[in-house]
This record gives C-alpha cells, sequence and structure tokens, in this order.
C-alpha cells in the first residue's frame, strides 16, 4: 500500500510557479460582467455594485482561510487562495462566492434533506428547504417513504394524497424563494422505482406547469433490473406497511420513463444500488438521493460543496502541465476543506451530518476547450482515453491531498467505520473529493466550457433566468477561423444560422474538431460518462443531448447502455422537447410535432382493461404501465 504523500517542497514550488506565471487569462466578456453584477457582486445600499472581481476574491479568500489560523499558515493560504481565484484557475460553487465574508455565511451548494412520512415531517422539511435555499443551496429529497395515493391514515380515518401532492407544496415554497436572493431554487425529487404511485410520477412533468422548480428521477434498483433482464414484473410496496401492493412490467415501465424522458426531459434515473456501492460510510445509512443536478448523492442532512479546475489553465506549449496540475488540487482540497470548517451551516442537523463525512467535491471544466485546444475531436477514442487519464490523476492527486489533511487537521469523524478505512487505505480528512459538476455559472466566470461537455454550438443564444439573451461565438472557434483567413461575415452567418459547422466553407478537420453535443453520437456522450465515472467518489453530471428527431427507443438503449457501463444515473434531453431552454442555436425552427396516439383517454386499456389516461401527448394506463 502506497503511504501517504505529504505536500513536498517541490508541490510548493509547482504551486508557487503555476500562480507566478497562470499564462494570460481569458478576456471577460460582457456575458461575464453581466454575470457578475447580477449574482455576484456586493452592492451598496442603493443597489449600486461595490465591488470588483478582484475584491470578490479577497472577500472570499479571506474568509475561508480563517480555518488555517490554527497551523499559523493563514497568511500564506489566503494569498494562494486568492490567486488563484483570481486568475481563474480554480472556483468554488456559487454559495461560496456570494455568501464568503458577509457575516453568516452559508457557503455550501449542495444539500439532502429526508422526508418522513408525517405530517409535522413533511411540513418540517419544507421549512428546512427554505432555510436552505434562502442561502443559495439547492435541495434534494426523496419522497419515497411517503404513503401511497389512497392508502389510510389511521388517526384521522381518511385517505393520503400521496407523495406527488406533498411535492406540490414544495414546489410551491420553492416559487417565493430566490437562493441567496439572487437566483431561483432548485430541487431534486427522487422516487422509487417500488412506490405505487411510480407511473404517476414518471409522467408528472409532462404537464408544464407543475413541479417546475424540481429535477424529476426514479431511483432504480438492482431488483428491478433483475425483472427486466427475466423480462418479468416487480414488486410495487407500500412504504408505510412494507407489503407488496401490485406487479408491474419492468419492461413497459422502462420505455413509459423513455417516453416521458424523450418528451420532456424529465425523469432521468438514478442508480441506486451503484450509488450505495460507493457510499463511504454506509454504517450512517443509506443513500437515496442526489442534489438538484445529481452529481452529489448525500446522506440525508448532508450537505457538499464544490469547486473546479480550469483545464485551460494547465496548457503549457501544447502539452498538460501535470505537476501544476496535481499542485493546484492540492491547493484546491485544502480550499474547499476550510470552506467546510468556515461555513455557517442553517441546521444543526446539517452541521452534524455535514461535520461527520466532510464530503468535499472537486471537478473540472473546460474539457471541450482542452480537446479542442490539443487538437482531439469530442467523439473520438483519444479523447475517451484522455478523459479517463485526466481523471484518474485527480482522483489520485484528490485522495493524497485528503490524506495530508489528515495527518496535520486529523481524519473525518466517520472514518473509523468507513470503507475506506476497510480497505486498509490512509487516513483521509473527507469522506468524497471529487465531483464533476455542471459548473453553469462558475464556467462563465472562467471563460471556459462547462464541465465535461461538448460544445453546443460555435455560435449560440444564451438565455438567462432574467429573459436576457446575448449572442456568443466560441473565441477558439473565431481564432482557428481567422487563422485559417475565413472569419467572413457572411460565413459566420451561415455557421449561425445553421448552428453547427458543417457548412460549405468549413474545412472537414475544423468541423469535426468543433462538433457540437447533438453531433456527438449519443453513445459516445455516455461513454464519456462512464470513462470519468470510474475514478469520480461523488458522481458525474452529463447531459446525452439529442437531436429533434430522437426516438424514445434510442432513449431506452441509453438507459441500458448507462446500467451496463456503471454509471451512477442518466439524463437524457431532446432538442425543443421544451419551450424553454437555457442555450439554443440559432437555427431554432418550431418543435416538431409529435405523432398522435391511436387511442383517447378514457378507452378501456388493450393490455388491461383498465381506463386510459392523458399525460400531456402519452396516453398511459396506470394500472399496468401501458403507454402509446
Amino acid at each position: 500500500m502506497e503511504p501517504p504523500r505529504p505536500f513536498s517542497p517541490e508541490d510548493d514550488a509547482a504551486l508557487e510557479s503555476l500562480l507566478a506565471d497562470p499564462g494570460p487569462a481569458p478576456e471577460p466578456s460582457p456575458t461575464v460582467e453581466q454575470v457578475l453584477r447580477a449574482r455576484y457582486l456586493l452592492k451598496d445600499a442603493e443597489g449600486r455594485v461595490a465591488e470588483s472581481w478582484d475584491g470578490l476574491c479577497r472577500r472570499v479568500s479571506a474568509h475561508v482561510s480563517r480555518a488555517e489560523q490554527s497551523t499559523g499558515s493563514q497568511a500564506l493560504w489566503e494569498g494562494r487562495f486568492e490567486r488563484l481565484m483570481r486568475e481563474r484557475i480554480f472556483l468554488p460553487n456559487s454559495p461560496t462566492l456570494m455568501n464568503a465574508g458577509l457575516g453568516s455565511a452559508q457557503l455550501a451548494a449542495c444539500f439532502v434533506l429526508p422526508v418522513e412520512d408525517s405530517i409535522s415531517s413533511i411540513f418540517e422539511s419544507v421549512r428546512d428547504m427554505a432555510l436552505v435555499q434562502k442561502t443559495g443551496g439547492g435541495t434534494g429529497f426523496s419522497f419515497s417513504r411517503l404513503r401511497p395515493a389512497g392508502d389510510l391514515v389511521a388517526t384521522t380515518q381518511s385517505q393520503s394524497s400521496g407523495p406527488l401532492t406533498f411535492m406540490d407544496v414544495f414546489n410551491a415554497a420553492t416559487d417565493s424563494i430566490r437562493q441567496g436572493g439572487r437566483r431561483r431554487g432548485a430541487n431534486m425529487g427522487v422516487l422509487e422505482v417500488h412506490h405505487p404511485d411510480i407511473l404517476r410520477f414518471i409522467t408528472r412533468k409532462l404537464d408544464p406547469a407543475r413541479l417546475t422548480n424540481f429535477n424529476l428521477s426514479v431511483g432504480l434498483t438492482a431488483a428491478f433490473f433483475e425483472a427486466h433482464e427475466r423480462g418479468g414484473e416487480f414488486d410495487l410496496v407500500n412504504p408505510r406497511s412494507g407489503e407488496p401492493t401490485g406487479k408491474l412490467s419492468a419492461a413497459r415501465v422502462l420505455t413509459l420513463i423513455a417516453r416521458a424522458a424523450c418528451l420532456g426531459g424529465e425523469p432521468g434515473l438514478l442508480f441506486l444500488d451503484r450509488i450505495n456501492e460507493d457510499n463511504p460510510t454506509p454504517e450512517l445509512g443509506e443513500i437515496s438521493s442526489t442534489n438538484p443536478c445529481g452529481e452529489l448523492p448525500l446522506l440525508p442532512f448532508e450537505s457538499c460543496n464544490l469547486g473546479s479546475l480550469s483545464l485551460a489553465r494547465f496548457l503549457r506549449q501544447g502539452e498538460i502541465d501535470w505537476q501544476g496540475l496535481a499542485a493546484a488540487v492540492h491547493a484546491a482540497i485544502r480550499l474547499l476543506d476550510d470552506v467546510i470548517d468556515t461555513t455557517h451551516f442553517p441546521l444543526p442537523e446539517v452541521a452534524k451530518a455535514t461535520l461527520a463525512t466532510r464530503k468535499v467535491g472537486l471537478g473540472l471544466m473546460g474539457f471541450a476547450d482542452l480537446l479542442i485546444t490539443l487538437g482531439i475531436p469530442y467523439a473520438s477514442d483519444e479523447a475517451l482515453a484522455l478523459g479517463d487519464r485526466l481523471m484518474a490523476f485527480m482522483a489520485r492527486e484528490s485522495h493524497r491531498a485528503s490524506e495530508t489533511l489528515a495527518l496535520t487537521k486529523g481524519p473525518f469523524p466517520a472514518f473509523a467505520g468507513s470503507r475506506i478505512a476497510r480497505r486498509g487505505d490512509p487516513p483521509r480528512r473527507n469522506a468524497t473529493t471529487n465531483t464533476i459538476a455542471p459548473t453553469g455559472t462558475i464556467s462563465i466566470l472562467a471563460g471556459c466550457s462547462a464541465g465535461i461537455e461538448p460544445l453546443f454550438a460555435p455560435v449560440y443564444r444564451r438565455r438567462f433566468l432574467d429573459g436576457r439573451e446575448t449572442l456568443e461565438v466560441h473565441p477558439l472557434f473565431a481564432e482557428r477561423l481567422s487563422r485559417r483567413g475565413l472569419a467572413r461575415p457572411e460565413l459566420i452567418e451561415r455557421i449561425a444560422a445553421a448552428g453547427h459547422a458543417r457548412v460549405e466553407g468549413v474545412p472537414e478537420d475544423l468541423a469535426r474538431l468543433f462538433a457540437t453535443a447533438h453531433e456527438v453520437p449519443p453513445h459516445r456522450h455516455v461513454e464519456m460518462q462512464a470513462a470519468l465515472q470510474r475514478h469520480v467518489d461523488n458522481s458525474v453530471s452529463k447531459t446525452v443531448n439529442l437531436p429533434q428527431d430522437a426516438l424514445a427507443e434510442e432513449v431506452e438503449e441509453l438507459f441500458l447502455l448507462a446500467r451496463r457501463l456503471e454509471c451512477k444515473g442518466l439524463t437524457i434531453y431532446r432538442d425543443r422537447s421544451r419551450d424553454e431552454q437555457v442555450l439554443s442555436s440559432l437555427s431554432d425552427s418550431p418543435p416538431a410535432r409529435e405523432p398522435s396516439s391511436t387511442r383517447r383517454p378514457g378507452e378501456s386499456c388493450p393490455s388491461c382493461g383498465g381506463v386510459l389516461e392523458g399525460s400531456g401527448p402519452l396516453i398511459v394506463c396506470y394500472r399496468c404501465a401501458w403507454s402509446e
């Protein structure tokens, strides 16, 4: 077993070298300035911006480095943290950027809150959600413990309204909250596939007016997939009594999920057995939900703070600076760990659960930009190999960084009973160290592509939550066109109209290098997710983009591929399957007309004789899961 490797003088020198000469930072675009002003920079009493980017970095580093007072190195790490952020080498999650230095600062992004089967517990969870979301955190819930609709409530001799009705309550409460006063709240709602209300959960968001503040995921189990493999049925179980209430065809249910996801992008899938295989502290409980974007499986009341490294900042003469990257990983893990000790937890239960495991999630952003700069097409085998190598390296170094911190600051309190200890690995400061987050606005601030996603388009229109739109041309694309003497207005217009670079006048190699998310084969999206997931403690936020004419059968195949490749979940999005989407190409056209069903609501189900119902463009039998 390799012993823990303390942060050595060589590492220290590599970090100082990186900070002293990080290379030219990306020029802030108008979008960066808009995002900074709208969400991050402090304002005075009259609402005028009263802070610069440098001031923000000083504010955050001064606050977070307080955790280093006990080590006698606060000033050293304050300066290093500030330079990491100012040069956009590393950025922590939005709540840290927004709240650090502001009194009782809540700095974490991801929370999971329990929902137990009683009115008092349900509304306590609504209250807890409000307290978390008002400080910038996103919340995840499993509603699988709630008794199904129509079940008896013994204390009142009435019938339960079921989890979906109570989810509407959470959704309405979120409408009234803006995270940290600067953005809308976000939730993840999970229902296990064995819940008797699962079919209505699957189709809930086909009505665009329902659960607008939720992402939905179905929690799938090993028992479900065993039934699917043998072409059989699985049990529905009342969570109140633990008794079976019926059976459904696993194949029909997976088909229904695929059809709903194809039509509206949801629900996604969570492979709960796979998630719990990597649960580092199973003695503390089972994981049944994630944060809103799915990359953080957490125990009830746990929170986690995230941050990402911008990969473009580690390129030197066309090669990855592995030594500089390792040094930055160690510094970033230290910063994220310090965030835990300088945050104000919104609830005592969250403080207890978070401090027991001290989970952090270091990720990366700018992966597509890195590939383009290196001349590697996203859909190539070479890109898969680089993603695998890169994440394996970051995982190794993030674990070593956590081991180093444990030598001086102690391991996470639940270490003794953890899977890490059972394997005989050295003590770590953090139960988890790495995550692939979507990066959203922090990738805008860093001037790089989001997370591990491919480019959406060489030219695209970005829509913000407040209704504003901006037109953006990818800077690397503009540079390559200029280098080849192709930066002609008429060519740019044709590319913009097409939404991709495969137009007359653009060389094939350039079009392939700048392939858009919709040009990357869907199976390659899943394979890329799996390549990184092999090395990620937590999970991977990745969207499998599908063209507008994709079929539900293809979605179902992707679900099964993700399962075979041992992903922890999957999210798909068919282009223009929703009226609103954050990014869109300029070639927008009205959504394709969906094929109409030969059946109508109120008719008898051709399979079981039940009454058919309409869920948007789907006709469903909620008795047997037949759908069309």
